[in-house]
């Protein structure tokens, strides 16, 4: 064979290869597998008004859940059901569904379109949402807050005869014991209230002088309270002196009389709820 009819048969033989390996190579994108997903950008949705099921489905949220990467078509059947667009079950790259959620109100809902893309052996390899916000749907349902330890409505009572010993301001040992007595539950209302502290005494002795016993009395109690453990910024002492009383007495005799009030002598302990 000439020598320009062998270079002429390579040449042949060379385009040949190159048009086998286009073909070959563009065959490869056309047919290509779904991989891992599509990225969710490229995720195209049907229109809403195509679906087969147009008014949608309220689906139990638990089982959307339970969706992962990985299902088969048969285990994303018996999780969601049908598909709302009429995709078969074999060679079917995506489903799509539509779905309903109840907002806060109630019987008011919005709609949510979900897509499941698989790969060429119809295992799951992603769900998409269109808006994507609607992916929330799926969070994780808020625990509820945790119920805020507060005082009584009604104030608590403390006997001052309890307390302390007539005419004094200072904490015995059953007084100590009496505060023990409370200081959990006001320790647990003082981190989300303030506390305060009324002292009041009997009508007996002069105003001024009741005034100040009521005072230092209930910073008796105060202190006892923030030693306990109260954070002292969260309780007021205030003294009333004889104000608010609760009994009317008129006995004549002293010692009779001082028992009578007794109800009277007393220290409160309020929860006053912050301002928001």
């Amino acid at each position: 064979m000439k020598p320009h009819r062998i270079l002429q048969s390579r040449r042949i033989v060379a385009w040949l290869v190159l048009l086998l390996v286009a073909g070959l190579l563009a065959a490869c994108r056309s047919h290509a597998p779904a991989g891992d997903g599509p990225a969710e950008a490229n995720v195209v949705f049907p229109e809403a008004r195509k679906a087969s099921l147009k008014e949608g489905i309220y689906p139990d949220i638990a089982d959307l859940r339970r969706f992962a990467p990985g299902m088969s078509k048969r285990q994303l059947y018996t999780l969601l059901g049908t598909p709302h667009f009429n995709e078969g079950m074999w060679g079917v790259r995506q489903w799509n569904y539509l779905f309903n959620f109840r907002t806060a109100q109630g019987a008011e809902y919005f709609t949510c379109q979900f897509q499941v893309r698989f790969d060429d052996k119809g295992i799951a390899q992603g769900g998409y949402w269109k808006p994507e916000s609607c992916a929330a749907v799926l969070d994780p349902p808020r625990p509820p807050p945790p119920q805020a330890a507060a005082l009584p409505e009604q104030p608590l009572h403390l006997s001052a005869d309890a307390l302390f010993a007539f005419d004094s301001a200072a904490l015995g040992a059953n007084g100590q014991q009496v505060v023990q007595g409370v200081l959990g539950q006001v320790r647990e209302a003082s981190q989300v209230q303030s506390i305060q502290v009324v002292g009041y005494t009997d009508r007996i002795g002069s105003a001024a002088y009741n005034q100040h016993l009521s005072q230092r009395r209930a910073e008796a109690v105060r202190s006892a309270l923030v030693q306990g453990g109260v954070p002292g910024a969260s309780i007021r002492a205030e003294g009333r002196g004889a104000a608010d009383p609760l009994v009317q007495c008129a006995q004549r005799d002293r010692a009779q009389l001082i028992a009578c009030l007794a109800p009277n002598r007393r220290v409160q302990i309020a929860g006053v709820a912050q301002p928001h």
